[in-house]
């Protein structure tokens, strides 16, 4: 059985004391669950310090937002994957939509940015997703195939636990709006089946995840589908008490 796993995203939000306190909360709501389910937060780099002093101790993990394929040199305002790694991150997130479609990062720059994680000994969340237009037009699958085959193709994953595809539906983040329990099972699925023919057997193993407006309301629904083993919350993992509902939740199932 694969182990679930809830990662809250927090974007660009929290100032170092308010991060602290953030984590804080959610290591003191979730602690008993914690070893049964992944739990990873990811706020922006300048708190990655403040949040890793009230992870450390605790089986909650901590994730960075972003990063840059090369290991050093000159590319002002890049961080690379050694880096996150001694700063206490033992995940990072890859390929977010917006950062696909407001930073315009490519698919070919989110597989580097994969290759060099990995190899960085970080653990690797990339995201996939349709835009509203190519969900209207019926071409989801085929966006989504493009996208996990551009990641995956030619990448050494040696444990499947290395590596997590999160379902992103890109209409549904920070809308409000969510892919209902059965169309975000139907993608995962297929998204599995992608996944199979590049990487074969360790594909089933792979864990694939929910995101976009996840919350207390729609989780449970959410995780009662076969393929999908967890969420990456955006604005409900900015509440200690909301990020706890969704981490408990997910531990009853």
């Amino acid at each position: 059985m694969r182990k679930r796993l809830i990662a809250g995203n927090w974007k660009m939000n929290m100032l170092r004391g308010e991060a602290g306190e953030l984590a804080r909360g959610v290591v003191e709501r979730t602690g008993g669950l914690a070893e049964k389910i992944d739990i990873i937060l990811a706020p922006p780099f300048t708190a990655l310090d403040a949040v890793g002093d009230e992870l450390r101790g605790s089986r909650v993990m901590l994730a960075a937002q972003n990063v840059f394929w090369e290991e050093r040199g000159a590319f002002t305002g890049e961080i690379s994957p050694g880096m996150l790694a001694d700063a206490g991150c033992s995940w990072v997130i890859i390929g977010h939509s917006e950062r696909r479609h407001i930073l315009r990062e490519t698919d070919e720059m989110v597989r580097m940015k994969i290759g060099a994680s990995l190899k960085a000994g970080l653990r690797v969340i990339v995201c996939v997703g349709e835009t509203l237009g190519e969900r209207a037009e019926g071409h989801t699958i085929k966006a989504v195939d493009a996208q996990v085959v551009k990641a995956l193709t030619g990448i050494d994953i040696d444990d499947p636990g290395d590596l997590v595809i999160a379902y992103e539906p890109i209409w549904a983040i920070g809308t409000g709006h969510h892919a209902t329990p059965a169309e975000a099972e139907f993608v995962q699925s297929a998204i599995r089946e992608i996944a199979g023919n590049i990487l074969g057997d360790l594909a089933a193993r792979i864990r694939i995840v929910y995101g976009g407006s996840v919350n207390e309301e729609n989780i449970r629904d959410l995780l009662a589908e076969p393929d999908i083993d967890g969420a990456l919350v955006g604005g409900a993992s900015l509440k200690a008490e909301s990020m706890a509902s969704i981490v408990e939740t997910a531990g009853e199932q």
